[in-house]
């Protein structure tokens, strides 16, 4: 079995897969192995891009936090609610 070329594009990998099994230099069961292969490794990219999505909305939720405590500090003392500050950095510190 030869390696695919490392320039050749996914659809053209797939295509010489099942040009392999249908001209009968690779089993079919060569063929279904290979391509369980690839399966799994896609899975394990979705399962990490899925993990990268949830870190990235944790941060984003954080950054909020922080400017709303931010925004909130930036009031004049006078006009500030300093019930609502509290809740806020009580809320982000739970966070942590």
């Amino acid at each position: 079995m030869s390696k695919p070329n490392k320039g050749a594009t996914k659809a053209g990998k797939r295509t010489s897969l099942m040009r392999k099994v249908a001209t009968g230099a690779m089993s079919m069961r060569d063929g279904m192995d290979a391509m369980a292969g690839r399966l799994s490794g896609l899975k394990k990219r979705v399962d990490a891009l899925e993990q990268e999505m949830q870190e990235q909305r944790a941060l984003s939720l954080r950054v909020a936090q922080l400017t709303d405590i931010v925004q909130e500090l930036l009031i004049p003392v006078a006009d500030r609610d300093e019930q609502r500050l509290r809740e806020l950095l009580d809320s982000y510190a739970k966070t942590l």
